[in-house]
């Protein structure tokens, strides 16, 4: 890709075989999801998020598989790399525990660190000025249990990412229908130059609290992880030693 920049020492192309589906379904809904590589350095999330089925719910994720093993404890947030995308919300997630199964295999309940973004507008697909990058920080990250805010968790444990996921849920039927958002990468970001800081469209604390009174049982199942090289932003060369990009699991280095 014309002046593409990437800092990393190493990295491997998007994957599909690293991501696995996680819909509503499982509780009962319509809803569906595909995480799809249109070459190797760009994959599409893509679905239908269906709000009928489970009375104006409704949740799509894709999440990386397995269990990883991810210390993200020296950088100061994710940065995500957008080709092209519709101006509909999504969510990343993360998690730091994943318990034991149930009997049945399904998965059990667990804290979830969710983030919510909307893709800028300039990520239209124009790659004359490379993809469009969104920062999310920390902090941007809240704690979520089947929906809900949980505000007694324990602080996400950077040291212990287990798993990373990508999100379309309905917000309460404030979004339905068909989505797509078009990734160059996902990752770790130690500093982040002017150019490419994007304030996350749920830091607000409106728009935050709303999320949270969603109770869908589902959600804590659904955790979307996706790990790969990020172009540096703006397509700069790094000016310090520190400022250089982490990797997770899908993306060109």
């Amino acid at each position: 890709m014309a002046g593409l920049t990437i800092t990393s020492p190493t990295g491997r192309p998007w994957s599909s075989d690293l991501w696995e589906t996680s819909d509503d379904r499982v509780r009962g809904g319509s809803s569906q999801s595909s995480l799809v590589v249109i070459n190797p350095e760009r994959a599409r999330f893509a679905g239908h998020l269906d709000t009928k089925t489970l009375g104006g719910a409704g949740f799509a994720s894709q999440h990386s598989v397995g269990e990883l093993s991810l210390n993200l404890s020296d950088y100061d947030g994710i940065l995500l790399s957008i080709v092209k995308a519709d101006r509909k919300r999504y969510a990343l997630t993360l998690k730091d525990s994943l318990p034991p199964n149930r009997p049945d295999g399904r998965e059990r309940a667990a804290v979830s660190w969710e983030a919510d973004f909307v893709a800028p507008e300039d990520a239209d697909g124009d790659l004359s000025d490379g993809p469009a990058n969104l920062f999310l920080p920390w902090s941007a990250f809240k704690a979520t249990y089947r929906g809900k805010d949980k505000p007694d968790a324990e602080p996400l444990d950077l040291a212990n990412i287990k798993r990373v996921g990508l999100m379309m849920r309905s917000f309460f039927g404030e979004q339905d229908g068909d989505f797509s958002l078009d990734l160059h990468g996902i990752a770790a970001r130690r500093s982040l130059p002017d150019a490419a800081a994007a304030e996350p469209r749920p830091t607000t604390t409106e728009n935050h609290n709303q999320v949270f009174e969603e109770d869908n049982e589902g959600d804590d199942e659904v955790d979307l992880q996706k790990d790969s090289v990020f172009p540096q932003a703006a397509t700069q060369q790094p000016s310090q030693a520190g400022d250089w990009w982490r990797r997770l699991l899908c993306g060109l280095v």
